[in-house]
């Protein structure tokens, strides 16, 4: 029997195969008798949390976006609100070709209880601009908690006007776990997808018949190479990824004090007056601070124990060298400081701040517009 008559696989997309248990889309003879056919790859992230990596380099990915330009469809890119940077899908416009394009903000249940929505989506709309694209709308779900899908439906049913709809975005955006969503609350759970915290979980289209006779596409993840993500174990991964509503922690320092976020960045307050840093990241996450003149020699002693993750100290020289990146904050507003992967830190702008980021070498950092 052909890997074609065998067909793809319900949780990840890839041709089912029986032949090599090493290569994507392997499943035992034994599975093939069920109603829903996942590889074994699938089934054990599934029912056992397992890491699964496979080798499908980025012109795989690639190749399928590119085939999104040649369709006339509409386009719903899903970005991750807590890691908009890291989460955006560069060069979208190149990939959709004239396809209208539906902006997807999740996870909007991590962010704090007091942000107002409609100030994200306006910011979501300014910073989509300031990127070169022009979204039909911005939507703020969450995947996970089922909040918004309601507005999303609605608003893909006026814009699609009887065409398909493909959904992309990097890895890890919570693509797949919105289409479970979606086919939970409207009756199709039995054509779950396979959902996990690990990058590259999808690894073909997978197509969700609608009643019309079109189709929703769930693309594979863009790996977004500059995503802290991507240079951690999975443990630490779990360590450093949001799981509930961020509390914000409020840092009063003076010039001559670093933070350390875990042991994966760090940030020193070189020079300016006395003020709030204000840390969003993972509430799990442990933050230390300490002098800037000790920040050297408690980053030798301590990289991988007490600040960690990395967790031990081999994850921790594993880790990519720390980079320095020189930031002058103004005072024209809120100002974050971005660290991909990781979260942000943001400054009030009522004095003026030099800061030194500390992060691995390929992790991108930045600045932007405040969010809050």
């Amino acid at each position: 029997m052909t890997e074609q008559a065998l067909g793809a696989c319900a949780g990840c997309g890839v041709a089912i195969q029986i032949e090599d248990p090493r290569k994507p889309g392997y499943a035992p003879k034994s599975a093939l008798n069920r109603d829903v056919i996942v590889c074994q790859r699938c089934f054990r992230i599934k029912h056992y949390n397992e890491v699964a990596p496979v080798e499908m380099d980025d012109d795989d990915f690639l190749r399928i976006l590119h085939g999104v330009g040649a369709t006339n469809s509409l386009v719903v890119m899903v970005v991750d609100i807590f890691d908009f940077q890291g989460s955006w899908l560069r060069g979208l416009p190149r990939f959709v070709g004239k396809n209208p394009i539906l902006l997807v903000g999740n996870k909007v249940d991590l962010l704090p209880k007091n942000i107002n929505l409609n100030r994200v989506r306006n910011w979501m709309q300014h910073e989509a601009k300031e990127r070169g694209l022009r979204p039909e709308d911005v939507i703020l779900v969450s995947a996970q908690k089922g909040i918004g899908i309601d507005d999303l439906l609605a608003r893909v049913g006026e814009l699609r006007k009887g065409r398909d709809v493909y959904i992309v975005g990097v890895t890890n955006v919570g693509k797949s776990t919105l289409i479970n969503r979606i086919l939970h609350d409207y009756g199709a759970a039995d054509m779950e997808i396979t959902t996990s915290p690990f990058p590259g979980t999808t690894l073909d289209k997978i197509e969700i018949p609608l009643e019309d006779g079109r189709f929703i596409y769930d693309t594979p993840g863009i790996i977004n190479r500059d995503q802290m993500g991507h240079m951690v174990s999975p443990q630490d991964l779990r360590k450093l990824t949001p799981t509930a509503r961020i509390n914000p922690k409020v840092y009063q320092l003076n010039e001559g004090q670093s933070l350390f976020l875990g042991g994966l960045a760090r940030i020193d307050f070189v020079r300016g007056a006395h003020q709030p840093f204000v840390v969003y990241v993972a509430n799990q996450l442990y933050i230390h601070r300490t002098k800037l003149e000790n920040a050297d020699e408690v980053l030798a002693k301590h990289h991988g124990e007490l600040l960690a993750p990395p967790s031990g100290a081999e994850a921790a020289k594993k880790l990519p060298p720390f980079v320095k990146h020189s930031l002058k904050i103004g005072t024209n507003g809120t100002t974050d400081i971005v660290i991909s992967g990781l979260g942000w830190v943001s400054l009030q702008g009522k004095h003026e701040a030099h800061v030194v980021v500390h992060a691995p070498k390929g992790v991108s950092v930045g600045v932007r517009k405040g969010l809050i």
